[in-house]
């Protein structure tokens, strides 16, 4: 099963393809802004709608069981250090693996070093993000 954010374009239109085309259920967490616009799939096996983008990632880390950011841009950045920030709180244990595909989240790891370096990360960022280099690392958090 995948709880995504139910876009109808870039990598979360071809994840939700290959999900749905693999058998899997797909559920979908679509702002109805982008419902409007003409951005939600037909591939849906369920649509939660929402009315905004706090909504939606509420809506979708209440269906997860830990979320896996493939590359993408400020959007998925938010949502990152959403959940991170959360668990961090103590809202919720749920992880974060930053699936780093071609080291595309080198950059932001070596961010997160250098602000846990300069104190102003509190514990080790690594209690709640985790990074995957490849998909057999993938597999192995998970």
């Amino acid at each position: 099963m995948l709880v995504y954010g139910g876009q109808d374009r870039g990598l979360m239109r071809c994840v939700g393809q290959a999900v749905h085309e693999s058998g899997g259920q797909l559920i979908g967490v679509i702002p109805q802004m982008l419902v409007r616009a003409g951005q939600r799939p037909d591939c849906l096996d369920v649509e939660i709608p929402c009315d905004n983008l706090a909504d939606r990632k509420e809506l979708m880390l209440a269906q997860a069981d830990v979320c896996i950011a493939l590359p993408g841009g400020i959007g998925t950045l938010d949502e990152v250090f959403t959940v991170a920030a959360s668990h961090n709180i103590g809202y919720h244990a749920k992880m974060v693996i930053l699936y780093n595909i071609h080291g595309f989240w080198d950059k932001t790891i070596e961010m997160l070093d250098d602000m846990q370096a300069r104190g102003f990360i509190r514990g080790q960022w690594s209690d709640y993000i985790q990074v995957a280099d490849s998909f057999d690392a993938l597999k192995k958090i998970l």
